[in-house]
């Protein structure tokens, strides 16, 4: 177990900001086109975390021109440049599925105002 705990640490990122559901975030995925690389941005809200250490990741979704988009990122992928906190959201659940079932200003999750200083 100790040789797996250590390869693990290796590939672990040391960036990583404190993520927790219902904040809105900014997500920078390589994309391979061919040859070249580039970086796209995902904005929307974690519904969702699950897994511990390395194999930690995020549910994040947004509506796409009235269409729910919903993406699973790994944290400590290299293929995830970074991830930016753009709002702190104030929810009381784990995970926040019900807002698959909302559209427009109803689908949007209330501002954490603590979380700002």
């Amino acid at each position: 177990m100790d040789i797996i705990r250590t390869l693990e640490k290796e590939n672990m990122k040391e960036n990583v900001p404190d993520l927790k559901v219902g904040d809105f975030v900014r997500v920078a995925v390589k994309v391979r086109e061919g040859s070249r690389e580039r970086l796209q941005i995902f904005e929307g809200y974690i519904i969702g975390m699950h897994g511990r250490g390395i194999r930690r990741a995020i549910v994040v979704r947004r509506l796409s021109f009235g269409i729910g988009v919903e993406r699973v990122f790994p944290i400590h992928s290299p293929l995830v440049d970074n991830i930016e906190i753009v709002r702190r959201g104030k929810v009381r659940r784990a995970k926040l599925y019900y807002l698959r079932d909302r559209v427009g200003k109803a689908a949007r999750v209330k501002e954490d105002i603590k979380a700002r200083r």
